[in-house]
């Protein structure tokens, strides 16, 4: 015995054979939807046509979702004002297109010793941006890199 459920919207108890009968007499299929219930529920449907809107659905989900780019910019710790002007610039596009901006400082030979200088740096071209981007994640040290995240502002 299984309840069988179909586009008509009647309900009812009907034994397995008579279910497939009245499936197959609608030219549709015999879906069990729920096999935990007492009886087992299911419904009489097309059942390519449902994994077709299924698939479908998934693609149009897939479109709508947003990729995240993220542009990475590599400035030294004793940039100079037109290199640092340079790269700004670069940052402001890539923040109006939407992409975020990884900027690392990279600390050559004994120039980790300096790593506050790099902080800096860092710290300036963040203030910079603050009108088209916002800091997402602050400065910190990997290796002899020091990197900071900042994205786009909505």
């Amino acid at each position: 015995m299984v309840r069988v459920v179909g586009e008509a919207g009647d309900n009812e108890i009907h034994p397995i054979r008579e279910a497939i009968r009245m499936a197959d007499e609608a030219g549709l299929d015999l879906v069990e939807i729920s096999p935990s219930a007492n009886p087992p529920v299911c419904k009489i449907m097309d059942y390519k046509k449902f994994l077709f809107d299924q698939k479908k659905k998934q693609k149009e989900i897939k479109a709508k979702a947003t990729k995240v780019v993220i542009k990475e910019l590599r400035l030294g710790a004793q940039i100079g004002d037109s290199d640092f002007e340079f790269k700004l610039n670069h940052a402001k596009k890539f923040l109006e297109d939407g992409a975020k901006v990884k900027v690392d400082v990279f600390f050559h030979g004994r120039s980790i010793a300096y790593k506050e200088q790099g902080e800096l740096v860092l710290l300036k071209f963040a203030q910079a941006l603050e009108d088209v981007g916002k800091v997402e994640s602050l400065p910190k040290l990997e290796g002899k890199r020091m990197l900071m995240i900042i994205a786009p502002k909505k």
